[in-house]
């Protein structure tokens, strides 16, 4: 049997955000994804600098309206969607007044990046989750694109793992050459303690956390990983070969990136099954 739904939760896709390797990924992968007949949802964060009139993002009223604690404050969470008629798809945008609506992306307009991004990428996790619950639907696969989507395959298989909505999922993280430069914040692993989550499922990462350390959490928690980027710190890859989970090295070919990505989702569902 093959997997019939794939989730992708991804960092950026254009043209919502300027053209980067991530975004043409965000918007191509999807798109060849339900062309080969899969049945897909794409999330990104509606950073503040997605033009709403222009793409036509719109609020999603019975999807929005929730509270997510992080920190033991509650903090709104807004959905939006815009779609893309030529390709039949529509884009989920996660949204909040403090951590997207008014700030860009991993860091500021003077390049210095924001020191709630491990807080911001918790809530982006979240929310994406929390939404799918609520559209009563259930992925196969679930494909992690940037470090924001880094903790979703923690969620899934230890706070979330006992909901109908992802129960069965399996989960792949692609690891992309360019992350953030500075370090999270030392309160981070404690941020990310939610439902049955303890201290010793994170404590495969060391502080301070940089982009290094959180691919591993990533990748502790994956049934599969893909290599994105040509080039990738040699130690994240080594890591996730360590673990004897399938790997799937870098594939210039856009087709053929598609076709390595669409035969990993069914070789890890048919594993699981």
């Amino acid at each position: 049997m093959s997997a019939k739904k794939v989730l992708f939760i991804t960092q950026e896709i254009t043209p919502y955000v300027p053209e980067s390797e991530l975004s043409l990924i965000g918007q191509n992968l999807p798109q060849a994804i339900q062309d080969k007949g899969r049945e897909i949802r794409t999330f990104m964060p509606k950073w503040g600098n997605v033009n709403e009139r222009r793409n036509q993002l719109h609020e999603v009223i019975r999807l929005s309206g929730m509270n997510i604690i992080i920190d033991d404050t509650d903090h709104p969470l807004i959905i939006k969607v815009a779609s893309i008629q030529a390709a039949r798809r529509q884009v989920y945008f996660i949204d909040n007044d403090d951590y997207f609506q008014h700030r860009l992306m991993e860091a500021d307009e003077d390049g210095k990046e924001y020191e709630d991004n491990g807080e911001r990428a918790i809530f982006y996790a979240r929310g994406v989750l929390e939404t799918v619950k609520k559209l009563r639907w259930c992925p196969d696969i679930i494909h992690c694109h940037g470090w924001m989507s880094a903790v979703v395959p923690l969620f899934i298989k230890k706070a979330y793992y006992d909901e109908p909505s992802f129960r069965d999922s399996k989960v792949i993280f692609s690891v992309y050459g360019d992350g953030f430069k500075s370090n999270l914040t030392p309160d981070f692993t404690k941020q990310l303690i939610y439902r049955e989550i303890t201290p010793d499922d994170v404590s495969m990462i060391q502080n301070p956390v940089n982009y290094e350390e959180l691919c591993k959490l990533a990748i502790t928690y994956s049934d599969g990983v893909i290599q994105n980027s040509e080039k990738v710190n040699p130690a994240i890859m080594d890591y996730a070969r360590s673990l004897n989970i399938p790997v799937v090295d870098y594939q210039a070919d856009e087709n053929e990136y598609a076709e390595a990505c669409n035969t990993l989702y069914d070789k890890i569902w048919e594993e699981a099954e």
